[in-house]
């Protein structure tokens, strides 16, 4: 989760999906925020979430990541 505006995190979020085998999705939140959660193995995941910050280096003011053991339930990404 972190703070983002007007940037288009969550369609480049998407995009930078694609290159990865993880599953999940991307959302604005009413604070502002914007929530991403994804499912993958732990290399997957690492490497999603560097991706997206070397995507919108200088457009994220602030993240906060958080893991937990393991679902499975979510096929493909998307935006909500």
């Amino acid at each position: 989760m972190g703070r983002v505006q007007g940037v288009g995190f969550r369609w480049t979020t998407r995009r930078v999906a694609e290159r990865f085998e993880v599953a999940g999705w991307v959302r604005n939140e009413p604070d502002g925020t914007v929530r991403c959660v994804a499912q993958g193995e732990v290399s997957e995941l690492d490497a999603f979430v560097e991706a997206v910050q070397e995507a919108m280096a200088g457009n994220i003011t602030d993240t906060r990541t958080s893991r937990r053991a393991g679902r499975s339930d979510i096929d493909g990404f998307t935006i909500q």
